[in-house]
């Protein structure tokens, strides 16, 4: 080894010992002709210091290393001098007397500053993804992200699991989002596809009395990116046979949950415990959507029944066409001008919104409003007393169909929630939402889609209703929440062929497609398939969540950009003609439809 110890290691109880560390310049120093460098490996730093009047080579050497040259030095440990200790490093009681330098390798000057947090364009920090993950910052979120992985693996090795590996090569079985293809060489013009998740594989486990299983999968879907999505990610997926109630499941992802905050990130603290079980409808009215941040106020309110006949055609046409009118009260923003009343609006036009209204209840005792003149004392008086107002607030409505409306107030609430300082970064609000519709109309194709996938079983008492009464069936689905985000999601699932059947038919799958695509999960149902259910949480959005990390890109060692490209090796990249050649593959290129870099 080139170290007999880590750099971030050394006390006070090492005092007059001679060791040989290995690491980084991080930072060097000249005084008065002594020269100060702190070194730093993956374990912290320690300050080194060559002193002419003791080593003069060493001196000599020292004087020539520049930032991120690779050492390795040999010295004797000494305390610092009384008033010159650094209680900001865990190392900041001693420092190294260096005896002999050794330059492993000198570096360029680096594009961006590693010795601290600066802002720099992201994707020169993805191109030198291998310098990035020498700052701090980078370092932390890895190492959050193994202790996440690892307390997994051990709590459900504990629990009885087996952590079995399943084929990332497999069967194009499209689930929603687009599948990558992998073309096959030995089978001219056929593919196989990466797995979206290893939803059947992980159930046809049950099938084979694996009984309790789990996997840190690999998962690939060939979507666009955002700040909590990439096309390749990492989901602790979990399956369990015998289990007919999704309370088994939940259950053992709140303890598990629960313990590793606890452990992991003792400086935070959950926002409720046990965690509170929400049914989907509530969130919508409540939030505007299925993965709320509960952490804060700023609930939706709804009017609509009241709003019919309020003087206000805009209102009133709305609730007139089957749309809602809901509305929030922005606490403390009364006193907000017409300007940044404006930006508001043209915020929710951004969302698909036709306008805002709003009515200020200033800190004076003045009402604002472009439509109060429409509206009686009565009518006014019922609004405040719906949104609990006291002077100072703001109430800001939106009118339109429900989904437009939902989804406006939702953005809106979450946009005030940060600009009012509420959404606190040392709570993990988790809850549960459960009672999610089985399945929504898909007007464009007439047809009925699952909420979340084919084979969740609806509740027991909904099950008569697939034939006659699909949209008011609810599915076991259970989806996991923390902070506003979706970090799991899982359902009891469908061990029955006759019932799987009745759901491909439900969907508008052809018996035929349904067979070729499925053939295997519907034999397997006839061989003994036990209940079962199961769970799959994103590791990459947890380890987000925990580490404050801005989006999952500061969490994943080489992500891909926001364009779904990896910009330090370039891919993806045109293959080559040998290659495609044997692949029984010609490319054609659309110019109207080429991505932009």
């Amino acid at each position: 080894m080139y170290k007999t110890h880590t750099c971030g290691e050394l006390r006070l109880s090492h005092e007059g010992q001679t060791i040989t560390l290995a690491g980084w310049v991080h930072r060097r120093r000249d005084h008065g002709g002594v020269t100060f460098i702190d070194l730093r490996d993956r374990f912290g730093l320690v300050q080194i210091v060559a002193n002419p009047d003791l080593s003069a080579d060493a001196h000599q050497m020292l004087e020539q290393v520049r930032s991120e040259w690779v050492l390795q030095v040999t010295g004797i440990v000494r305390a610092r001098p009384a008033g010159m200790e650094n209680p900001a490093l865990s190392t900041g009681e001693i420092e190294v007397e260096v005896r002999e330098v050794n330059v492993l390798n000198s570096a360029k000057h680096p594009p961006f500053l590693i010795n601290k947090d600066e802002e720099a364009d992201e994707n020169t920090r993805l191109k030198y993804r291998y310098l990035d993950l020498r700052r701090e910052t980078m370092r932390k979120n890895i190492e959050m992200r193994h202790r996440v992985v690892k307390f997994i693996r051990d709590h459900l090795d504990d629990e009885g699991f087996f952590e079995i590996e399943t084929p990332i090569l497999f069967k194009t079985t499209p689930e929603g989002a687009r599948d990558y293809l992998v073309p096959s060489r030995v089978h001219p013009g056929e593919f196989y596809a990466l797995p979206q998740s290893p939803q059947q594989l992980k159930q046809l486990l049950m099938v084979g009395g694996m009984e309790k299983y789990f996997q840190i999968a690999r998962c690939f879907r060939d979507e666009d990116t955002r700040g909590d999505r990439q096309p390749e990610f990492t989901q602790l997926d979990i399956e369990m046979a015998f289990v007919n109630q999704r309370e088994d499941i939940m259950n053992l992802m709140e303890t598990m949950y629960t313990a590793m905050v606890a452990k992991l990130v003792p400086d935070k603290k959950l926002f409720a415990s046990p965690w509170p079980r929400l049914k989907y409808q509530d969130v919508m009215d409540r939030f505007g959507t299925d993965h709320p941040d509960i952490r804060f106020g700023l609930e939706l309110r709804d009017i609509t029944d009241i709003a019919a006949s309020c003087g206000f055609s805009v209102f009133e046409n709305a609730v007139a066409g089957g749309g809602h009118v809901r509305g929030i009260n922005a606490t403390g923003l009364g006193d907000y001008t017409r300007k940044q009343i404006d930006e508001l609006t043209e915020f929710a036009k951004q969302f698909g919104a036709k306008g805002l209204a709003y009515i200020a209840f200033t800190s004076t005792g003045e009402v604002r409003s472009t439509f109060v003149k429409f509206l009686t004392p009565e009518f006014i008086q019922t609004l405040k007393e719906r949104f609990e107002v006291k002077e100072g607030d703001l109430l800001l409505f939106v009118a339109d169909k429900p989904a437009v409306v939902y989804d406006v107030l939702f953005r809106m609430r979450v946009m005030l929630g940060d600009r009012l300082g509420l959404r606190d970064t040392t709570t993990l609000a988790f809850c549960w939402v459960i009672d999610f519709p089985y399945a929504y109309w898909n007007e464009e194709e007439q047809r009925w889609d699952p909420s979340q996938h084919l084979f969740t079983m609806p509740m027991p008492e909904d099950v008569h209703m697939i034939e006659t009464d699909p949209a008011n069936m609810r599915g076991t689905q259970y989806d996991m929440i923390l902070n506003g985000y979706e970090v799991a999601g899982g359902s009891i699932r469908i061990h029955d062929r006759d019932l799987q059947e009745k759901i491909f038919k439900l969907i508008g799958l052809d018996r035929e497609v349904a067979r070729e695509r499925f053939g295997h999960m519907l034999e397997a149902f006839e061989y003994g398939a036990p209940p079962h259910g199961g769970i799959a949480s994103g590791v990459d959005r947890l380890v987000m969540l925990m580490a404050d990390a801005p989006n999952i890109r500061e969490v994943i060692a080489f992500p891909k950009n926001q364009a779904a490209r990896d910009v330090m090796a370039g891919a993806p990249s045109p293959a080559e003609d040998g290659q495609l050649k044997d692949l029984h593959i010609k490319v054609h290129l659309d110019p109207a439809k080429q991505p932009k870099n």
